[in-house]
C-alpha cells in the first residue's frame, strides 16, 4: 500500500525558465500563476488502498508520485515541485491498465507543449499512448485488453485533472464537494457515438463495454480506430488551488458505484478530522464500500492539500439566544 507522505510546494517562483532538452521546464508554468494566490502553499500528501472486492481477478493499477521533480530526475532539474497520481481501472485483463500506469506520464513530460500548454499535452499524451499500446498488442496479441484512466497533475497551485471512462475525481473545497471530472458513460455521448455509426444496447457502447472512452480494446471489432466509436481522448479540468481547498478523492467506479460525490466527501472529511491520515482514510473508504456492498475492484487515491487535518464548520449565522424580562 502507499505510504502518505508530505511535498511542500515553494512560497514563490523565479523569474528565469530553464530550458531542457528543448522544452521549457515546470518553472515556466510555475512562474505565471496568479499572483492573488501567491502566498497560498500547498503541502501535499497522499496516500492509497485497493482490494480485489468480489471480482476473481485483480485488473486496477495506481501510481502515486508525491515529489515529481525527484522522480523524473535530471530532466527537471532546478524546478519547482509537482505532483502526479493516477487510478487505472483495466478491463478484459490488467494488461493494459499496466501499460497506460507505465507510460503516461513519460509521454506528458516529454511533449512539446509541456508545461505550457499542460491540457494540450496531457490529451497528446492519452492519444500517444493508446497508439503505443495498439502497436504492443499487434506484436503480443495476449496483451489485448482496456483500462478506463483518470490521472491528477498538481504544478505548484495548479491542477489538471484527466480523464477517459468512468473513475472519478472529487474535490473538497471548504467541506464542499466539487467534482473534477464527468463520467463516460455510453448514455451520455449517445450523440458522438451514433454520429461515429456506434450504437448502445442496454447500455453498452456496441454491446460490449459500459463506457465511452478508454485506452486500449484494440481487439474488439468495430469498435477503436478512425471514426470508430470508442474515444481515448480525456477531458481535461483545470483548478488552482487555494487555501479552501482540503484533499481530493481519486477512484475507480467501484467506489462511485456506493458512494455519492457528498457522501465520500463527508465521509472522508470527518476521518481525517480525526487521523489526519490520507492511507488510513483511503483504507476506510475502501473498507466503507466493502460494506455497501459494491461488486466491482476498489482503488481509491485520497491527495490532501493542506498540513492541518480540516478544519470544523460552523453555521454563518447562529442563532442568539432570546431572554425575555420577567413579568
Amino acid at each position: 500500500m502507499g505510504a502518505a507522505t508530505e511535498v511542500t510546494q515553494p512560497a514563490s517562483v523565479a523569474d528565469s525558465v530553464e530550458m531542457v532538452s528543448g522544452q521549457a521546464s515546470l518553472h515556466q508554468l510555475l512562474s505565471i500563476q496568479d499572483s492573488s494566490i501567491v502566498e497560498f502553499r500547498p503541502c501535499v500528501r497522499s496516500g492509497v488502498w485497493y482490494d480485489i472486492g468480489a471480482r476473481q481477478n485483480m485488473e486496477d493499477e495506481h501510481v502515486l508520485i508525491d515529489d515529481l521533480v525527484e522522480y523524473l530526475g535530471s530532466q527537471t532539474a532546478g524546478t519547482t515541485s509537482g505532483s502526479y497520481y493516477g487510478v487505472f481501472d483495466g478491463h478484459d485483463g490488467k494488461n493494459a491498465a499496466q501499460f497506460v500506469k507505465e507510460k503516461l506520464l513519460k509521454y506528458i513530460v516529454s511533449d512539446v507543449a509541456f508545461p505550457v500548454a499542460v491540457e494540450e499535452a496531457v490529451q497528446h499524451a492519452f492519444l500517444e499512448t493508446d497508439a503505443a499500446f495498439a502497436e504492443a498488442c499487434s506484436v503480443n496479441e495476449g496483451l489485448s485488453s482496456g483500462t478506463t484512466a483518470i490521472t491528477v497533475l498538481v504544478l505548484g497551485r495548479e491542477i489538471f485533472v484527466a480523464n477517459a471512462g468512468d473513475c472519478r475525481a472529487v474535490l473538497c473545497r471548504k467541506g464542499k464537494a466539487i467534482e473534477m471530472s464527468r463520467d463516460h458513460k455510453p448514455n451520455v455521448e449517445r450523440s458522438r457515438i451514433e454520429a461515429l455509426g456506434g450504437f448502445i444496447d442496454d447500455g453498452y457502447l456496441n454491446g460490449h463495454l459500459s463506457v465511452a472512452r478508454a485506452l486500449g480494446n484494440w481487439h474488439i471489432e468495430g469498435l477503436k480506430g478512425v471514426n470508430c466509436p470508442l474515444s481515448a481522448e480525456p477531458e481535461v479540468r483545470r483548478a488552482v488551488l487555494t487555501e479552501d481547498d482540503e484533499f481530493m478523492i481519486i477512484g475507480c467506479d467501484g467506489l462511485w458505484d456506493v458512494f455519492t460525490n457528498e457522501n465520500a466527501v463527508g465521509f472522508a472529511r470527518r476521518k481525517l478530522q480525526q487521523h489526519n491520515d490520507p492511507e488510513q482514510c483511503s483504507h476506510e473508504l475502501v473498507d466503507e464500500a466493502l460494506r455497501r456492498n459494491t461488486s466491482d475492484n476498489l482503488t481509491v487515491v485520497v491527495v490532501c492539500f493542506q498540513r492541518n487535518p480540516p478544519p470544523r464548520l460552523f453555521p454563518r449565522f447562529l442563532a442568539r439566544r432570546q431572554i425575555y424580562p420577567e413579568n
